[in-house]
């Protein structure tokens, strides 16, 4: 069995203690460890493939791949390579450079309800400037979003924080996921001022199991929005490019109106895009929505590197063949340590939770015994396999985790 990492480093202890001083809480939003572990190291200095080293030099097999982002691994060779040739050209400059219009290009031609493109820094941008070009579209204000459902952090948005006012939601109506009545009783509710549906691929809220959607649910939205005249959203930010390259309703025949993507669209680089159908050109034109940064063509040519390398395809086949191989270890490790789990969510981004665990004390317990042995995973938000993840990395992942559940008892 491996050694367990028993406690935080002394360069580690050394950075929050000089954090604290500068950054307000040390840290904040979802990069702030010590809102889900009092054992994950806050500060990592480097990655190479599916494993991370923090500030004291403990490597570890990575089950988050930065929040979703890395999706070939980290310092992938392409990806680096094309990051490396483009800053010896520049990156911020003047003039958009043409690898906007490369990578355009692709995406158009990777994702079929893409008849354009655009690209902006986040996914708060991206799910942002849709909803504006929604609107823009139809002359209408409501949006309807799922109750939970997490699409930035922004005012307009934002779950939880303090700073937001009744008047930056006003606009949204919630319904149920996966709940087709739901859907219609919020369209009724918005009445003749119904702009946009947005939705998820599948429900990811934090600390509650992953629920895939129900092809008849996704096929409803898709005629609630043509029978209202409504704009459908789909975003695409936490699960595209690892489902389907095509969109991640492609697989089910559901193509939406606009979508919003980032996190593995650029294997890590700062990047996010709205795709869109022609039927919305005009609207786009019409509107304004810019920023300093939001062509840089580093991150660019990374996303054109990352999308090329997707499209050669084996990445994605990879990423579930990996993803199936952890779940069942994993099952049969809870199973003969007399556990009683769920592993929810789609295999490349899986999500394991404890029967009975409402407090998610043993779910925090099991995740403080993974890190500590050298296996960096969440309490209760989903994970992210990469490319990376060969079948000698999850069995290396699984010789841990077996290591954590017999820890709890």
């Amino acid at each position: 069995m491996t050694t367990a990492q028993t406690s935080l480093g002394a360069h580690e202890l050394a950075l929050r203690d000089r954090a604290d001083r500068v950054i307000p809480g040390g840290m904040y939003g979802h990069m702030s460890v010590r809102a889900f572990s009092a054992a994950h190291p806050q500060f990592t200095v480097s990655g190479e493939g599916a494993r991370v080293r923090d500030a004291d030099g403990r490597e570890y097999l990575d089950l988050m791949c930065g929040w979703g982002p890395v999706v070939l691994g980290h310092r992938h060779p392409g990806v680096t390579a094309a990051i490396l040739d483009q800053l010896d050209r520049g990156d911020c400059l003047d003039g958009t450079s043409p690898v906007a219009v490369d990578f355009a290009e692709l995406l158009v031609d990777t994702v079929p309800a893409a008849d354009w493109a655009l690209f902006c820094k986040n996914g708060s941008d991206a799910t942002t400037t849709c909803v504006t070009i929604a609107r823009a579209a139809t002359g209408r204000r409501k949006v309807l979003v799922a109750d939970g459902a997490y699409h930035g952090a922004v005012p307009g948005f934002a779950l939880r924080g303090a700073g937001v006012t009744e008047a930056d939601q006003a606009h949204l109506v919630h319904y149920e996921y996966n709940d087709p009545a739901s859907a219609e009783a919020a369209a009724a509710e918005a009445g003749d001022d119904l702009a946009a549906i947005l939705v998820c691929p599948m429900r990811h809220d934090i600390k509650r199991d992953q629920e895939l959607v129900d092809p008849a649910f996704a096929r409803g939205l898709r005629a609630l929005a043509d029978r209202t005249g409504a704009v459908l959203i789909l975003d695409d930010v936490r699960c595209g490019f690892r489902l389907d390259l095509g969109g991640s309703w492609e697989p089910l025949g559901v193509r939406p109106d606009l979508a919003a993507w980032s996190k593995a669209i650029a294997n890590g680089q700062p990047l996010g895009a709205v795709t869109g159908t022609d039927a919305l050109r005009d609207a786009v034109r019409s509107i304004y929505v810019t920023g300093s940064f939001w062509t840089g063509a580093v991150p660019l040519a990374a996303g054109l590197a990352t999308l090329t390398e997707l499209r050669r395809g084996d990445a994605l086949p990879r990423m579930k063949r990996s993803g199936t191989r952890l779940r069942e270890g994993l099952a049969r490790q809870a199973a003969a340590h007399g556990f009683e789990i769920a592993q929810t969510g789609p295999v490349q981004m899986p999500m394991l939770s404890f029967a009975g665990d409402t407090d998610f004390r043993l779910v925090t317990a099991w995740a403080e015994a993974a890190v500590e042995r050298g296996v960096y995973l969440h309490p209760w938000h989903n994970w992210f396999l990469s490319a990376a993840h060969t079948e000698g990395e999850i069995d290396a992942i699984l010789e841990r985790t077996d290591d954590a559940f017999a820890a709890l008892g």
